[in-house]
């Protein structure tokens, strides 16, 4: 008989680390007001309609402004955004002032900050969420979208930024 795989918190983020991902600054505002953190955890769900996930740390009760808004842009980053990426990931300790100082921002079609030279940004309605674990995923309907240049992406690989 084989015995069960006993997977630890640290095991699992340590592997979890290999997991190379573009990175992101995912935005809000609205009633609740503006906010906005560094994530990785994000996929396409459907082409048709244009749907997208995020996920978000439910320990942090300011990320509770992104369902109370019921809307998200997802920012994916370029290389030349490094500083944002750290800014917005909070260890800084910059406010959301200081953070969205840091970028031109404009709004598509939900009024969640879109930054403007994004490699790529997706508008999204929130339409579904679901708690899981440590976390709330966001299912957005893509209600605004912007291309940017083709330029290198910002990654997350092994706790640090890299480039492609």
């Amino acid at each position: 008989m084989l015995k069960p795989n006993e997977i630890g918190p640290q095991a699992y983020r340590d592997a979890m680390a290999r997991f190379a991902g573009a990175v992101h600054v995912i935005t809000t505002d609205g009633v609740a007001g503006r906010r906005g953190t560094t994530i990785i955890a994000t996929c396409s769900v459907s082409d048709s309609p244009p749907m997208v996930l995020a996920c978000l740390n439910r320990e942090n009760p300011n990320n509770e402004l992104f369902i109370k808004n019921g809307n998200f842009a997802l920012n994916t980053l370029a290389a030349k955004h490094e500083p944002m990426a750290v800014a917005f990931s909070g260890v800084t300790g910059a406010s959301q002032a200081e953070r969205f100082a840091l970028g031109a921002w404009d709004t598509i079609e939900t009024g969640a900050p879109t930054l403007i030279d994004a490699v790529a940004v997706f508008d999204c309605e929130i339409v579904d969420t679901k708690d899981m674990a440590t976390h709330r995923v966001l299912f957005g309907r893509v209600t605004g979208l912007r291309i940017g240049d083709s330029v290198r992406p910002l990654l997350y690989f092994e706790r640090g930024y890299h480039v492609l």
